[in-house]
């Protein structure tokens, strides 16, 4: 179906375009914003067609799976392709409102359209390979996003960037050879049907270096160091859009490999994955209380946060690794809590560093030392940014309180005290630097350096505060109607949970469950 390869045609169809009006900003703005749209109703008619249990699938070229390149729209990858179309869209128009008119007409908005595309594209792929093949497009589009303009904080930021996420992609690549090697193919459907009859300790082998290579895009513990030495360096909205994304392509790679590959050793795993969600947690939060920049802050904030994705997927492998007759709505529950995390996180950490732009708009810094009284001169901006710092904290009843108390329940219910004594600590350490922000940047005096009460409002336009409201309606619904969502995410996780429906819907009927030595 056509469809399903839309939200990757349309961003990279328009980023396309945009070469050809080259340096007519206003031109390549429209077409970003009218591109980024269309690719969220398509991905919205995905997402609509997958809740309702059907898994879409394209061959490209006719040819069958699992010889050629195949998409696969199920509801985690319509879910996730929603989110990227939602998080460029609004990017592209804060990019209207807050980009200085050099980089505006240097390249921003194709790279910033085939930023998205790509991500689209590591989302719906059916393959390795392919994925693989996306995670370098984005990589090559979001490293040249870091530099352009080229200031030394930018360079030195990139070069960090660059540096780890390319030896995460060479141990990708080479990863890629030997599953190829071992199994004689690289579709995923595929691949869940044949690992499992591998020998355990050979397919562990096989899936430790992909596992790291996913963890270093993911930025975990301990290969997270390049996340926060960069994000704070590009303009606000660029950060914003790497925020949203990047490390979820990690995240979203590494949940759907361990469930489709990794049945055998899923007890030694499920620990791997939970002290490294554990440590993931805490060094991000110790990172964050202890900066004092804006964007600083909610920089380690991001590698923090990765970990209570990370916690979901690790309880819930621990319970299918125990067994028993409760196992399997345990692990749904437990997966469940990740995938809603995702949803919310995605959502309120771009609009924070949204925010963070227009505070550097306002009052030309995000140092909380050179900010203050921002409450008294942009009240609106004062509001949507603390109603998003609670919702990342987890405060009742907001989105990030319904998606923290799934995974402490199902923590809980599992036995995994540790892991769970640890997201309890690390919420409330958010919350102390999320009220740090707030008292440094909006309700503290405002500085003698800063602009007159209301100076600088009307640069602070349509461009600037919708998408953040934008994005706080979408986090306000998403709290507002947390049974719904998380009824959504407990299908989903239900469905990763379970490859079944997935391999025969990728997989033609004449490839049937066979041993890997047999398959060439």
């Amino acid at each position: 179906m056509i469809t399903v390869a839309l939200p990757v045609l349309i961003p990279l169809t328009a980023g396309a375009l945009c070469l050809l009006v080259w340096g007519r900003a206003r031109l390549q703005a429209g077409l970003a914003i009218a591109a980024l749209a269309g690719m969220l109703a398509s991905s919205a008619a995905l997402l609509i067609r997958a809740d309702s249990g059907a898994i879409d699938v394209m061959h490209f070229g006719a040819w069958d799976a699992p010889v050629g390149i195949t998409f696969v729209s199920d509801r985690f990858g319509a879910l996730m392709s929603v989110l990227a179309s939602l998080v460029g869209l609004a990017a592209a128009i804060f990019s209207v409102g807050s980009l200085d008119p050099a980089r505006a007409r240097g390249g921003h908005y194709p790279l910033l359209l085939t930023l998205v595309g790509a991500v689209a594209g590591a989302f719906l792929t059916g393959d390795l390979f392919n994925l693989y093949v996306w995670f370098e497009l984005l990589l090559l589009s979001s490293f040249v996003l870091l530099t352009l303009g080229g200031t030394r904080p930018q360079l030195e930021g990139a070069i960090k960037y660059v540096t780890l996420n390319l030896i995460g992609s060479l141990l990708f690549l080479a990863t890629v050879g030997l599953i190829y090697g071992a199994t004689g193919t690289l579709n995923m459907a595929h691949l869940s049907r044949l690992v499992p009859e591998l020998d355990p300790t050979f397919a562990t082998a096989l899936a430790a270096p992909l596992l790291v290579a996913f963890g270093i895009k993911a930025a975990v513990f301990p290969v997270f160091f390049w996340l926060p030495a960069s994000y704070h360096t590009p303009p606000p909205v660029v950060s914003a859009l790497f925020a949203g994304l990047l490390t979820k392509v990690g995240v979203y790679a590494l949940i759907r490999s361990v469930l489709l590959f990794a049945g055998q050793e899923t007890g030694l795993l499920a620990t791997v994955v939970l002290w490294t969600a554990g440590l993931t947690m805490l060094t991000g939060v110790l990172g964050a209380v202890a900066q004092s920049d804006m964007r600083r802050i909610l920089s380690f904030h991001i590698v923090s946060q990765i970990g209570y994705m990370l916690m979901g997927l690790g309880v819930s492998m621990a319970v299918v690794a125990r067994g028993g007759p409760e196992a399997g709505g345990l692990a749904a529950l437990a997966l469940a809590g990740s995938v809603f995390y995702i949803f919310h996180h995605i959502v309120v950490k771009t609009n924070l560093f949204l925010v963070s732009g227009a505070v550097i708009r306002a009052r030309g810094d995000s140092n909380l030392a050179g900010l203050g009284g921002l409450l008294a001169t942009h009240p609106a901006l004062a509001g949507l940014f603390l109603f998003s710092a609670l919702s990342l904290a987890g405060i009742p009843i907001l989105s990030g309180f319904w998606a923290k108390v799934a995974l402490v329940k199902s923590g809980l219910i599992a036995g995994q005290w540790a892991i769970v004594a640890a997201s309890l600590v690390v919420s409330i350490l958010t919350l102390f630097s999320m009220m740090k922000i707030w008292t440094g940047a909006f309700w503290g005096a405002t500085p003698a350096s800063a602009p007159p009460a209301g100076a600088r409002e009307r640069r602070l336009g349509a461009s600037i505060y919708g998408p953040i409201a934008g994005l706080a309606a979408v986090t306000l619904a998403l709290a507002a109607g947390g049974s719904v969502a998380f009824g959504f995410a407990s299908r989903t996780a239900e469905q990763l949970l379970d490859p079944a429906d997935y391999q025969r819907a990728v997989l033609p009927a004449s490839v049937a469950p066979a041993s890997a030595g047999g398959e060439g």
